[in-house]
C-alpha cells in the first residue's frame, strides 16, 4: 500500500508496509535491548549472605551446623601492618597492635560457639600466625595450602575435614575468594577478622552459609 504525499509541492510516496516493517522491527530490537540485561540479572549468582544483623534464619543454621560438627570456617588475619599507619605488633610483616583486640575478641566468640570439637589451622605467614596465636591461642606450622590456595582452596579444605569435627583455617582474603570461586559464588573481599562459613554436612555438595564481620558478631541472633 502506498500513501502520496505533498510537501512544498513534491510528492512523496511512502511504501506503509515497508514502514510497518521497520516499525515493527525496532520494537523487537529495543524489547531485546531490555530483557538481555533483566535476563542477566536474574541469572547472576546469589551474593554471599551477612549472618549477622538481624539473619536469625541464617543464626540458626550456624549453631546448628555448629552443633553437629558440620562447618568449614575460614577466618582472615586481623590487620596487617605493612598495610597500615597504625602501631605494628613486631615487625613489618605480622598485624597491628591494635588489632590484637579484635583477634582475641573473635576468638571469644568461637569459643562460645565452642572449640573442643574443632580443628584450628594458620597459614605460615606472620599475620596469619599471629592472629591464630590471640584468636585461638594456638600456631600449627607448615600448612602451605592455605596461602598457596589457587584454584584448590575447597578441594584442599574438603580434604581437612574431618566428621563430626568443624574446621577453622586462619586464611588470607585471596583464600577466601578462592572457595567463593569454587563453591561458584560472586568473590567480595572481606574485612580483617571476618569468618566465611561453609556447610560441610555433605562433603560431596559443600554449600555456603554465609560470613559474619568481625564487628558484627554483636548483632548475630538466634531469637
Amino acid at each position: 500500500m502506498e500513501l502520496r504525499l505533498s510537501l512544498f509541492g513534491v510528492k512523496r510516496s511512502i511504501d506503509l508496509s515497508r514502514f510497518t516493517r521497520y516499525r515493527n522491527t525496532a520494537v523487537v530490537l529495543a524489547s531485546a535491548l531490555l530483557v538481555i540485561p533483566l535476563t542477566v540479572w536474574l541469572l547472576r549468582p546469589a551474593a554471599v549472605p551477612d549472618l549477622a544483623h538481624g539473619n536469625v534464619s541464617g543464626a540458626r543454621a550456624l549453631l546448628s551446623g555448629w552443633a553437629k560438627g558440620d562447618m568449614i570456617v575460614l577466618v582472615r588475619h586481623v590487620e596487617r601492618c605493612d598495610h597500615s599507619t597504625a602501631a605494628c605488633l613486631t615487625g613489618n610483616d605480622g598485624i597491628t597492635d591494635r588489632s590484637r583486640s579484635v583477634a582475641v575478641s573473635v576468638g571469644a566468640q568461637f569459643e562460645r560457639l565452642g572449640l573442643g570439637e574443632a580443628d584450628i589451622y594458620n597459614s605460615p605467614m606472620m599475620r596469619t600466625a599471629q592472629t591464630a596465636s590471640y584468636m585461638f591461642n594456638k600456631v600449627s606450622t607448615h600448612e602451605e595450602w592455605l596461602i598457596n590456595c589457587k584454584g584448590t582452596m575447597l578441594r584442599d579444605a574438603l580434604a581437612h575435614k574431618v566428621p563430626g569435627r568443624n574446621l577453622i583455617l586462619v586464611t588470607h582474603s585471596e583464600c577466601m575468594a578462592q572457595i567463593e570461586k569454587g563453591l561458584k559464588l560472586p568473590t567480595a573481599t572481606l574485612g580483617y577478622g571476618a569468618s566465611l562459613f561453609i556447610s560441610a554436612e555433605s562433603l560431596q555438595a559443600p554449600r555456603m552459609l554465609g560470613y559474619i564481620e568481625a564487628s558484627g558478631w554483636r548483632s548475630v541472633t538466634s531469637q
